[in-house]
């Protein structure tokens, strides 16, 4: 269960980073409170992984997974540059968060 949280922990990481983009610097409403209630989300759940994982695997995912989600969705929603060495890069971190997963004897 503790996987799933952080999972989804890391879901709403990309949600309040892509929130934070759009509100502007916090100067627009919604999207300002799109982004807290993400971030409050976010570490609500980490801190609960975290109870029964270990902190560097939990953190290492969490942080992984916002990483790239919020790369992908920048290069979908605001024509971020996509290049061969970016795909890669990401891919090579989509490899080390199975790697911190595979490896967390939790």
């Amino acid at each position: 269960m503790a996987w799933v949280l952080l999972l989804i922990a890391g879901l709403f990481e990309i949600c309040w980073s892509i929130g934070m983009k759009l509100s502007d610097g916090f100067t627009r409403l919604w999207p300002s409170v799109f982004t807290v209630a993400g971030l409050i989300v976010s570490m609500g759940l980490l801190s609960v992984a975290v109870k029964s994982l270990p902190i560097g695997t939990a953190y290492g995912v969490w942080v992984g997974i916002g990483a790239v989600g919020t790369a992908l969705l920048g290069m979908l929603l605001f024509q971020e540059p996509v290049t061969p060495a970016r795909i890669l890069f990401l891919l090579l971190l989509v490899v080390a968060i199975v790697g911190l997963e595979a490896t967390a004897g939790a």
